[in-house]
């Protein structure tokens, strides 16, 4: 019989190691990328729900990467005339 050891450790190296990744990263809570851009909170729900708003889930929040909310603003950026 596997010990319950054995299962965990298989799991283990499936995950990619962040290390030294996410020191320079900040993460801005939803109502701080509500605030930047000018939008309600459900809005930047919406975005990160419909997967065009870059997020992590931390339990029930989420937080954005600082360069998810760059990207999105200068991929919704244009000029007119």
């Amino acid at each position: 019989m596997a010990d319950k050891g054995s299962s965990d450790r298989g799991k283990s190296e499936e995950v990619t190691s962040l290390q030294g990744r996410l020191t320079s990263v900040r993460f801005y809570t939803v109502a701080e990328v509500a605030s930047v851009m000018r939008v309600s909170k459900m809005s930047v729900y919406r975005l990160i729900h419909s997967g065009e708003l870059e997020a992590v889930r931390f339990g029930r929040s989420f937080r954005v990467p600082e360069s998810a909310v760059k990207a999105f603003l200068n991929d919704a950026y244009f000029e007119t005339g």
